[in-house]
Parts: C-alpha cells; structure tokens; sequence
C-alpha cells in the first residue's frame, strides 16, 4: 500500500515538473518575443479621430497613427493587425493583452505612466476650438455660459474645467460624437487637439477654428507596463523614421505641413 502511495507521489511530482517546465518559457516569454513568435502586431488604434486614425473612402483604417504602426511593425519583421480602441478603452485594452501597443492620439501624462509604459513622444499636439464661421466665440475667454464638447475622459476635459471654468462641458464617448454635436448645434463650440480639429473641419464648410492654442499635448505609444524590449524597439522605429525622413513624408501626407518638433534621439 505505501509503495503504491510513493509510486502515485511520484507520477504526480513528476507531472506537476512536467507542466511547470512547458508553462515557464511561455511566462518568460516578453511580449516583443510574443509578436515575433505570433508573427503579427496587435496595434490598437482609433477609427474616429482623423487624421490619426479613421474609416476611409474604401472602408479601410487609415491615418497618422496606424501609418506609424504599420511602419514599426515592418521594422519588427512581422504583420500588422489592426484593432479598434476608443480613449475609454485604449488602457484596459492594452493592460489586459488584447493588443501588443495602443497608437491612439494618447497624451502622455504622469497618471497615465502609472498604468503603463510609453514610447518617446511621437506628436506634439495643442488643444483649440472649433466652431461655425458665424460664431462670436474667438477663443477660451468667451466661453462662460457656452456649452463645449468635448471628449470624455481626457486631458483636453480637463484642461478645459481649468481654463474656462465658466463653460458648460458636454462630454462624449468618441471624437466623432462631440464632432456631430457641433455640427448639429446642440454645443456652441467643440475642444480638441488643433489637428484633429483641422481633420474634421477640412472637408465641411461653415466651421473654423479660432483663438490661440491652449495646451501642449505630447502623444506616446502606449505599451504595457516593464515591456522594455518592445519599448526599446519601438522607440528605435520611431527614431530609424525620423533619420530616413519617412517620418516627414507621413507627417506631411497627413498634416500637410513640416514637422517642426523633432523626435527625441535619446
């Protein structure tokens, strides 16, 4: 009976070794090793917010952002699957392992960095207004009393309470939510980063954007927290487009201007 007992200990300690050395490679495993091994990306990118990333013409993802990220995952030698976030999701999305790195207009604020990693700063935005052409509003001073859209759970809300306490926020899930109302007249202005105003307002006559630029908003690339390989790799794409001027070239086909913050080369 106890020869059966140490036998049957034995088959189980063995078993038990077993699994633990088949599970620890794949728990070292980092997650640059885990898109190299998959042999795709899995970059988190928006669909609303042009020109960082929307739906075009031919129903396809296109714009700044996804750019960058096809451009990283070359650089990566793998393929590039794209996945949909939204400001509200783009964080819990990449904190639980549903995509590799989130490029979704993110400005990189101390909160944030308590969550996860980012890369070095890409895009130097600046927060404004938008409004109809016909508006009295020329900037941030006029806003007491308006009400303002804006998108929910950002730094561009909560930079707006700061400097236009007087303004009666409207906030919305998504960019092209807060844009609707606008362009419906159920806000009298519409806050966000002066390229994404400019994005929006291209193609619709009757609305402009007015008064100075009033915040300095650095995007990153969001990665998952002590990802420091894949960190590492994607601050070194970002910098390999910066040198061979590819950088300029998808920063002019969608801003339709020069760069004029470099990226950081340190």
């Amino acid at each position: 009976m106890r020869s059966r007992r140490v036998v049957c200990s034995t088959i189980i300690v063995t078993l038990f070794l077993a699994v633990v050395c088949v599970a620890l490679p794949a728990m070292a495993q980092n997650a640059l090793e885990t898109i190299k091994s998959r042999g795709s990306l899995l970059g988190g990118v928006k669909n609303d917010t042009p020109p960082f990333g929307f739906i075009d013409s031919n129903n396809q993802v296109a714009g700044f952002d996804v750019d960058l990220v096809r451009e990283i995952a070359k650089a990566l030698g793998v393929k590039v699957e794209f996945v949909k976030v939204t400001s509200p999701t783009r964080i819990p999305m990449l904190v639980s392992g549903n995509v590799d790195l989130v490029a979704a207009s993110m400005t990189i604020t101390p909160d944030r960095e308590k969550t996860i990693d980012f890369s070095i700063v890409y895009y130097t935005g600046a927060q404004t207004l938008a409004v109809p052409t016909n508006s009295p509003i020329t900037g941030v001073k006029d806003l007491d009393g308006k009400i303002v859209a804006v998108q929910q759970g950002t730094t561009l809300e909560k930079n707006l309470a700061t400097l236009a306490p007087g303004a009666k926020i409207l906030p919305f899930r998504d960019y092209t939510s807060a844009w609707l109302a606008l362009r419906q007249g159920r806000a009298d202005a519409f806050t966000g980063s002066y390229d994404i105003m400019r994005g929006f307002i291209k193609n619709t006559p009757g609305f402009k954007t007015v008064g100075e630029r009033f915040s300095v908003e650095p995007f990153g690339i969001g990665i998952r927290k002590g990802e420091t390989t894949l960190r590492d790799a994607v601050n070194n794409s970002l910098r390999d487009l910066w040198t061979s001027k590819k950088y300029h070239e998808l920063y002019h086909k969608w801003f339709e201007v020069e760069p004029d913050v470099p990226i950081p080369m340190k």
